[in-house]
């Protein structure tokens, strides 16, 4: 995953839970500044401070990396030959 992909991931948390910056902040530990480099895409944070910022959004580290419903939902619009074509990519990863 990305900088910019985990900063997204943090931002779709923290936005689904009703949260500023500076309350996510305050829950990790962490400084605002920080959470908005995140989110950003500046700063990618360590499995330590992903923790804390997991932690503060009343969320697991599982669930911070798994599928959103939102993600299914695109796949579900894909035609079957697009779909065969994204199995075939997963695939060559």
């Amino acid at each position: 995953m990305t900088a910019e992909e985990v900063g997204k991931r943090v931002k779709y948390f923290r936005e689904k839970k009703n949260m500023t910056k500076n309350a996510l902040a305050l829950a990790a530990g962490i400084s605002p500044t920080y959470v908005y480099q995140i989110e950003e895409g500046l700063k990618c944070p360590t499995v330590e401070y992903l923790g804390y910022i997991c932690w503060g959004l009343g969320i697991t580290l599982s669930e911070f990396f798994s599928e959103t419903k939102e993600d299914v939902e695109r796949v579900a619009y894909l035609t079957p030959e697009q779909k065969r074509l994204l199995n075939a990519f997963l695939n060559s990863l």
